[in-house]
């Protein structure tokens, strides 16, 4: 892969940078601030781009926004947050542009290095990849709103496991169920949900999305 790193930590940012090379991927540029992330992303048009949220000059949330900028002049770029914090913030607005590509993990839980390049890929391949812990301080004060009610705690379930990013044989594994059952159970929440089959809209990511706009 082609990729952009964006983190202010000089060490850091080594390490990403060789951990990325001698696994054979090309690393286009690495920058410190989120100006030079946006001009490295449009200059270089990396196949996923690795983003710190909290860079200079604040450390607040501008790696965050600006990752948001380049999604929305082109919400084809693919963005993997990598960080220690969790900004819900902008993080939901960031998710919520129904394009994919787009993944959130914490650096203090990311188990070892497979696990890692694995998310990169699924993020550039154009998937939603979250980090449980994301998952759980975005979503976890409202599980119980009014638009998820009619769901069931399995249907809960599977669809707190879909907005991790696990697909159907993951879920299926997760929760000891067969893969016709979890089929089953997405089948029946989409229902539930409002979302009926359609070939514009990709409904596993609409329904994530009600699922944080609940």
């Amino acid at each position: 892969m082609r990729i952009v790193v964006a983190e202010d930590s000089a060490i850091l940012r080594a390490g990403l940078v060789e951990l990325l090379t001698l696994r054979g991927h090309e690393v286009l540029a690495e920058v410190k601030d989120a100006e030079a992330l946006r001009r490295a992303v449009t200059g270089h048009r990396p196949d996923v781009s690795i983003v710190d949220i909290r860079m200079p000059p604040s450390f607040t949330d501008e790696g965050l926004r600006a990752a948001i900028d380049l999604r929305r002049e082109d919400p084809s770029r693919p963005v993997l947050l990598f960080s220690q914090y969790v900004e819900t913030s902008y993080a939901a607005e960031l998710l919520a542009d129904r394009a994919g590509g787009v993944g959130y993990l914490l650096k203090d839980r990311v188990a070892d290095v497979p696990e890692f390049l694995d998310a990169l890929r699924r993020v550039a391949a154009g998937d939603t990849v979250l980090d449980p812990e994301v998952v759980s301080q975005l979503f976890g004060a409202t599980r119980k709103a009014a638009t998820l009610d009619q769901l069931t705690e399995r249907e809960r379930e599977v669809l707190a496991l879909m907005a991790e990013g696990r697909s159907n044989g993951a879920i299926a594994a997760k929760l000891y169920l067969s893969g016709g059952s979890v089929e089953k159970y997405v089948t029946r929440l989409f229902d539930k949900l409002g979302l009926p089959p359609s070939e514009q809209d990709n409904r596993r990511v609409l329904a994530v999305l009600r699922y944080l706009e609940s």
